[in-house]
């Protein structure tokens, strides 16, 4: 797993990081998520262990170079090497439904309070 800040602009700086990425069974649709916010399977929504909720990030599927935009608003992916969990909607934009598990990328595109 890769982690970076690299520098964008001065002071500004972005966050991005490499791993495996995965996407919800539908076994937690309607559930409730770590923000308290239902899980909605149909929505551009992810996972992500440290990132604030609320914040927008990319993710690109390194196998297909495909990307999507999504909003965190929950804690996880709890499987070790996985840095993001995405909702259904998100996997299937990118092509991550057919493997289950891929090589992803993402980066920090709006943090909070930007």
């Amino acid at each position: 797993m890769l982690l970076a800040l690299a520098a964008c602009g001065g002071s500004k700086s972005t966050f991005t990081q490499s791993g495996q990425g995965s996407y919800y069974a539908d076994k937690f649709a309607g559930k409730p998520t770590a923000s308290g916010k239902p899980y909605r399977p149909g929505k551009l929504t992810a996972a992500h262990n440290t990132l604030p909720f609320g914040t927008k990030i990319k993710v690109t599927n390194a196998r297909t170079g495909r990307s999507v935009k999504v909003t965190v608003n929950d804690r996880g992916p709890h499987v070790k090497g996985r840095i993001v969990d995405l909702s259904k909607k998100a996997a299937k934009k990118i092509g991550l439904t057919e493997a289950g598990v891929a090589p992803v990328q993402l980066k920090v595109v709006r943090a909070v309070g930007r």
